[in-house]
C-alpha cells in the first residue's frame, strides 16, 4: 500500500493547478506507470476530505495523505525501486510513505 503526502490536499491542488499544469502533470504519473509496469496493482486515486469515526464521536480527518495507491513486489525494497523518480516527489514537502500487506491468519 502507498500513501502520498502532501501538505497541501489533493482538492486543493487541482483546484489551483492550471488544465496546462494538470495535463503535465498525469504526463509524468503515466510515464511512472510505464516504468513501474505490472509492479502497479492500482495506480489509486487522489483522496478528498474524510471522517475520523470512533467509538465516541465522528470528527474530519486531520491527515496530510493525498491519495493512494497499491503496489506488488517481493518485499519493501522491491517496492521502494518501483517509486524511484516517482513525480509526487517532486512537490515541495511531499513524501510517499509505503506499507507491506501482512496475511490474515486462516485466510
Amino acid at each position: 500500500m502507498v500513501l502520498y503526502v502532501a501538505p497541501q490536499s489533493a482538492q486543493a491542488q487541482m483546484a489551483e493547478s492550471s488544465p496546462e499544469a494538470a495535463q503535465e502533470g498525469m504526463k509524468a504519473w503515466l510515464e511512472w506507470a510505464d516504468r513501474a509496469g505490472d509492479g502497479i496493482v492500482d495506480m489509486g486515486t487522489p483522496l478528498g476530505a474524510g471522517k475520523e469515526i470512533t467509538t465516541s464521536e465522528t470528527s474530519d480527518t486531520d491527515t496530510n495523505v493525498a491519495g493512494y495507491g497499491i503496489l506488488q513486489a517481493e518485499d519493501l525494497g522491491g517496492a521502494q525501486a518501483l517509486l524511484e523518480g516517482h513525480p509526487h516527489l517532486m512537490m515541495p514537502g511531499a513524501s510517499i510513505q509505503v506499507y507491506e500487506s501482512l496475511d490474515l491468519p486462516g485466510m
